[in-house]
């Protein structure tokens, strides 16, 4: 069996934490403390926004205010704006997660992709060292029937 070897143990560790730090990195761009601090505010101007001008617009037609500060058209057309900012935000907040989905399934994929490769040169490395051995051919836990006792009163179905 072939020894470890400590330099590329030390590379891959260091690569990891490569790996790791890069991922820190993307979480905190696509989301993480300051992110949801930040969505939170939005949220909260944007609420407060389209609040402040359905008061005025109630305020005015209950007072019959003749010469309102916003008139009512324009304050609708501005909580439209509004709305529609707060959709286009939500919608680019979306593909960034997305994204970052995809980058970690990607990811994921590789690393999988690795893995069979060195399964596979295992396998072809056994077979090469090991064709005359019986034990590689024999699985190496045992098959329900060789567990099972025969019972002599107990008869296969037919």
């Amino acid at each position: 069996m072939e020894e470890l070897d400590p330099i590329k143990l030390k590379a891959e560790l260091d690569q990891f934490k490569k790996e790791k730090e890069k991922i820190r990195q993307l979480m905190g761009q696509i989301g993480g403390k300051d992110a949801a601090q930040q969505d939170r505010l939005v949220n909260l101007f944007f609420i407060v926004a389209i609040s402040l001008l359905a008061t005025n617009d109630f305020v005015n037609h209950l007072l019959h205010i003749k010469d309102p500060l916003i008139p009512p058209l324009f304050s609708l057309e501005i909580a439209v704006l509004l709305v529609s900012i707060k959709i286009i935000w939500m919608m680019h907040k979306s593909t960034k997660v997305e994204h970052f989905q995809f980058w970690i399934l990607n990811s994921i994929e590789f690393r999988l992709n690795d893995v069979a490769k060195q399964l596979r040169n295992l396998e072809k490395t056994v077979k090469e060292y090991h064709t005359d051995d019986e034990e590689l051919e024999r699985p190496i836990v045992p098959t329900i029937t060789e567990m099972e006792e025969r019972n002599p009163g107990k008869t296969d179905p037919q």
